[in-house]
């Protein structure tokens, strides 16, 4: 089934159930090397999951669960090898939605939950664009309203004595992760054997081609089949119909939660191409620069 949380829409089965996990990976059409994040009603169930429960990540759970971020420990082998896609490592997340975690108080298991999408396309922040795309597949979807975040959690891995990476930017701002628990690393890498979700090259993409708008020779593009994302205001040298501005009031947090569905908005527009601006790379528009690099790249 489809669940809400406070950043996307996510594809939800019985984490400790091998079965159920792969008709997720089945549905979405996602790699089995992409590992998935497994999401619990509380602080008190870590111990059930995790070997280990270092000092800095109880500050941080105390501190942003429920909420948009995830935290990756070493997993005990009640977890599926599915679910993590091999690794020694369980990414565990509250999330903050009163309906959801009604559901996870209920259940005796966890339950894992990516996006709820067809792999690699934008993540669904409502319920109609769950059943827009898994609608026939998937038995039920609960609708949850508008995501509030829009964009996915922040991800932090703790390995060992190692100091904690950041291992994706998300719906919780780097500066109050090190604001709690002190500098940590940044390691947003890609590649074909991803540490957690949302660290392929490409994802998070429309169907049609998307890139930044400095890469783009302005005299050389068809502005009637050209789209825009843009942050406050409108570019002046296409059309106002094909621009989506995220925010008037330049908010970052409105932009995030506008981002996924003005990208299928625009998808849906038969443009040529979509072209977006860079947004401030602080806070939230980390988080929004990243996707919109991730939904680009070729």
């Amino acid at each position: 089934m489809a669940i809400p949380t406070e950043t996307v829409y996510g594809l939800a089965a019985n984490a400790l159930n091998k079965i159920a996990v792969s008709e997720i990976f089945k549905i979405k059409n996602r790699p089995f090397f992409d590992p998935l994040i497994v999401h619990i009603s509380g602080i008190d169930l870590v111990e059930q999951y995790a070997i280990s429960f270092p000092e800095k990540a109880k500050k941080l759970a105390e501190k942003f669960w429920p909420g948009a971020l995830t935290i990756i420990l070493p997993k005990k082998d009640v977890i599926p090898d599915i679910v993590t896609s091999g690794l020694p490592f369980v990414a565990l997340r509250v999330p903050k939605n009163k309906i959801t975690l009604e559901i996870l108080k209920s259940l005796d298991f966890p339950l894992a939950a990516p996006s709820a999408n067809p792999f690699g396309y934008v993540s669904p922040t409502n319920a109609k664009h769950v059943a827009e795309q898994l609608g026939d597949k998937i038995p039920m979807i609960v609708d949850g309203g508008k995501c509030d975040i829009g964009v996915e959690s922040t991800i932090v891995f703790f390995e060992n004595e190692n100091p904690p990476a950041v291992l994706r930017y998300g719906g919780i701002e780097i500066e109050e992760i090190e604001n709690t628990i002190g500098k940590v690393k940044i390691n947003i890498s890609s590649g074909s054997k991803p540490q957690s979700p949302g660290m392929l090259d490409k994802h998070y993409s429309t169907t049609t081609p998307i890139k930044p708008l400095q890469n783009i020779d302005k005299a050389s593009i068809n502005k009637d089949k050209t789209g825009a994302l843009v942050f406050g205001k409108y570019l002046n040298f296409l059309p106002h119909k094909n621009q989506i501005v995220l925010s008037s009031e330049f908010s970052l947090s409105v932009a995030a939660s506008n981002l996924f569905e003005a990208m299928r908005d625009l998808d849906k527009m038969n443009f040529e191409l979509i072209i977006y601006e860079n947004f401030p790379n602080q806070g939230l528009g980390m988080a929004i620069n990243d996707r919109l690099k991730r939904a680009g790249t070729s």
